[in-house]
């Protein structure tokens, strides 16, 4: 798992003093809104690298056409106990095979790590007030014996194995 510090990650939004820009310039390690990379996508240069912030209450399914166009895909845990980005992360490794960067980004938890990794997040921007070391242990609680269901890196459940 990538932990990301903002203030040194390289992937920057597209907005300007009043908010996102609806067309944003086409610049590499871009991190646009669903809006501005559907304005946008047509156009996209292949040599640019692109990422976008996804809300957790829309359909994943928008994106299954560009995840080949995608390199990081942002996802959004505006609650803790909000759940839907879990499903959201799941259904593009599973379903559509992406291949870029899952972030997690909002109230994540340490207590969420070994869920957001077994759901196919390989990147997430702790919340303030957790800390890094805390989530590194978290992700090796369950590493000796590994989980009895399947999950986006095991699919088969320990019985099938």
């Amino acid at each position: 798992m990538k932990f990301i510090d903002t203030h040194h990650d390289q992937w920057r939004t597209a907005g300007g003093e009043d908010g996102p820009i609806s067309h944003p310039p086409k610049v590499d390690h871009s991190l646009l809104t669903l809006g501005q990379w559907h304005a946008v996508r047509e156009q996209w240069p292949a040599d640019k690298a692109v990422g976008v912030v996804f809300p957790n209450d829309a359909d994943i399914e928008v994106l299954e056409c560009d995840v080949n166009k995608l390199s990081l895909v942002v996802l959004q845990f505006p609650k803790w106990v909000d759940g839907r980005a879990y499903s959201q992360a799941h259904i593009l490794r599973s379903r559509y095979r992406f291949t870029g960067q899952i972030r997690a980004t909002g109230e994540v938890l340490v207590d969420m790590m070994p869920l957001l990794q077994r759901s196919g997040f390989d990147a997430v921007v702790l919340r303030h007030d957790q800390e890094r070391a805390a989530a590194e242990r978290a992700l090796g609680f369950f590493a000796a014996r590994g989980h009895y269901q399947g999950d986006v890196q095991q699919t088969k459940p320990v019985f099938a194995r």
